[in-house]
């Protein structure tokens, strides 16, 4: 196919909004590598000597053990939500529930709830229970969080499953446990896949409950990264070298789920 004037110029640009978005990502890394006095310098340098003291300081100030804490309440915020999403959206899409429209914009509703309205009386349950500061909760509220646009996008992914594969599975004599897990989650596992991702990328950014919920032993990576900022001014090496290694597990988690992200598995099932 002859290429054309039009689809050059719209790769260019293309590739110019691909650097425009990346290039805040690439300074944060190479800043990582700077001395400090290069990285706060108010003119901006690409040569120069890499050293990597900022990942030594931010080592030193214990980030793995906060990048633990993250790892602990994204992955078990993940498992809840997906866990409890899988029937929700199983029931919303393929049991035809009554009154679906109505129990999906319930749900929705909850996610846009500002988290400012509900943190005292949380904070308060934690308190008198002794559980503040705890990182097992932290993972259960993020759970609770991100359940409902984990329902909304399996239930989309559900939706294309053709309902003629579950009647054949109802007449085969499946039960509901055998029709969920060995017919209908094999073809929804991109779906899924994507939607354990963005659960888990939702977790491991959370800054305002983390904060407010935690002081010590279950502070996670977020509210470290902030306390690099204060009223000496900003250590921008060691932020940027800290910042870099708490966005490695995400990068990671989506490399490693990127063939399950692809969807339509269940396109051509049923000729």
């Amino acid at each position: 196919m002859k290429t054309t004037g039009k689809d050059i110029a719209l790769n260019i640009f293309t590739w110019f909004l691909v650097l425009v978005f990346f290039f805040p990502v690439f300074w944060m890394v190479i800043n990582g590598f700077k001395p400090e006095a290069v990285a706060s310098s108010v003119n901006p340098s690409v040569i120069f000597t890499p050293v990597l003291d900022g990942y030594q300081t931010a080592m030193e100030r214990g980030i793995g053990g906060y990048m633990l804490n993250s790892l602990i309440a994204a992955s078990l915020s993940t498992f809840i939500a997906v866990a409890l999403a899988i029937p929700g959206a199983y029931a919303l899409s393929l049991r035809r529930v009554k009154k679906v429209e109505g129990t999906l914009t319930f749900f929705i509703s909850t996610r846009f709830m500002p988290l400012a309205a509900v943190i005292l009386p949380i904070y308060i349950i934690l308190k008198n229970v002794g559980l503040l500061d705890n990182v097992w909760v932290l993972g259960l509220l993020y759970g609770a969080i991100n359940l409902p646009i984990t329902v909304w996008m399996m239930r989309s992914f559900f939706d294309e499953v053709p309902f003629e594969i579950v009647e054949a599975a109802r007449v085969d004599g499946a039960g509901l446990y055998r029709e969920i897990v060995r017919i209908v989650l094999p073809l929804v596992l991109p779906g899924i896949a994507a939607a354990a991702l963005i659960s888990f990328i939702f977790a491991w950014n959370e800054y305002f409950f983390a904060t407010i919920l935690t002081s010590a032993d279950a502070r996670t990576a977020p509210p470290f990264l902030g306390s690099f900022v204060d009223g000496r001014g900003q250590f921008l090496s060691t932020l940027s070298a800290a910042a870099t290694m708490a966005a490695l597990p995400v990068v990671i988690a989506g490399w490693v789920a990127q063939k399950q992200l692809v969807r339509g598995l269940s396109m051509g099932a049923v000729k």
